[in-house]
């Protein structure tokens, strides 16, 4: 195996792992009907029950930490895109900005149709941003990640503050969007994500800092050299593994303090850190055994990662809302994380027939064709 082929397949199993560790947050959105409340602790005041610790236990697992690695992927993507407009000689960002349109514009249709936490729009806004500030070169990267980052940080931190010092962190009540989505018809809870656009998306729009920190971390980390086989990449694998898991488990272990203090900084500010521990520790174990099975069904999702994670959102969807199976409130939380399991399983196998007759998944295929259209 090539170095370059090497790279671009642990690149792909990441993007895959990301995409199912997604799931394993919004499922628990998808299982109690938009309710917010069961992926946060705001409604706890003392420990949990057996069925609450299941739900906490996968959040402390998923939750921020594989969008944020989703979000690092993303960065190293358009590092890619940017070193190949550089071989072919092409002007930068140039075509890039219309994909990233295409990006926002399927982000959109997504949150329209299929879920209002949509994460396509705010990634397809951040990476026009990012891909103007790459231009600048290194210096430039560093000093936008320092000074948006540490924005971001003082933000959250004095969130954390605020939650500390006693402040009502209650997201208030859910009971008509939980009716919705029980009840309501497809087309009844489109009309609500239209209606209610801005309020459903101040979330994509507040996590643009986060998220432009997060692209350019992506792009210092293939510049390093983190994704290449050799001993340097394997070194600094293992930095990353060392400040992911020995500082980042610890921080986001903060979430089983029940109260809400410590929801928002482990979600938006300690997830990340250990979303590197993840990245090292998958690289780690491909290296190990890199002919396992499992790699080559997240290879598979990672391909066509665009395509599985509106699908999975889908499934999801049908399974629970009232248009549906109706399944929504119905299920405990073993039965949730059964579910997260088999759609993730269903995914697989999606993908790996996809690909045994196509190069790219659907919606890949799709904004390729529109790319292709907007250069001619």
């Amino acid at each position: 195996m090539t170095m370059k082929k090497e790279r671009i397949r642990l690149l792909d199993i990441l993007r895959g792992f990301a995409i199912a560790g997604t799931l394993g947050t919004n499922i628990w959105i998808f299982a109690h009907l938009g309710d917010l409340s069961y992926i946060t602790t705001y409604e706890y005041s003392s420990w949990w029950s057996l069925e609450d610790f299941w739900r906490m236990f996968i959040l402390f697992l998923v939750n921020g930490k594989l969008l944020g690695l989703l979000t690092i992927m993303f960065g190293v993507g358009l590092e890619l895109k940017y070193r190949q407009s550089l071989r072919k000689n092409q002007p930068w960002p140039g075509l890039y900005i219309w994909t990233s349109c295409i990006l926002i514009m399927e982000g959109f249709i997504h949150f329209l149709f299929v879920m209002e936490y949509d994460i396509l729009m705010s990634y397809g806004i951040t990476a026009i941003i990012v891909s103007l500030i790459i231009k600048g070169g290194d210096r430039t990267i560093s000093r936008t990640m320092k000074v948006i980052g540490g924005i971001h940080a003082a933000f959250v931190l004095f969130l954390l503050l605020v939650g500390i010092l006693g402040a009502n962190m209650s997201l208030g009540s859910f009971y008509e969007v939980t009716l919705l989505y029980k009840d309501g018809t497809w087309l009844e809870q489109v009309k609500y994500r239209l209606d209610h656009f801005l309020l459903l998306r101040s979330e994509a729009i507040l996590v643009i800092p986060m998220n432009i920190f997060l692209f350019l971390l992506g792009v210092r980390l293939m510049r390093s050299g983190v994704f290449s086989p050799n001993e340097s990449g394997k070194r600094k694998r293992k930095k990353l593994f060392n400040i992911g898991i020995y500082i980042g488990v610890p921080l986001n272990l903060l979430v089983f303090i029940p109260g809400g203090a410590f929801d928002l900084p482990v979600r938006y500010l300690f997830a990340p850190i250990l979303s590197l521990g993840y990245l090292a520790l998958i690289a780690r174990m491909v290296e190990r055994n890199e002919r396992l099975w499992i790699w080559r069904r997240l290879e598979q999702m990672g391909k066509m990662s665009l395509s599985c994670y509106v699908m999975q959102n889908l499934i999801a969807s049908f399974i629970f809302y009232g248009w549906g199976l109706g399944l929504g409130g119905k299920v405990n939380s073993l039965t949730v994380i059964l579910l997260w399991i088999l759609i993730c399983c269903c995914l697989m196998i999606i993908s790996s027939f996809w690909l045994k007759y196509f190069t790219l998944g659907p919606m890949e295929s799709m904004r390729k064709h529109a790319t292709g259209v907007m250069q001619r």
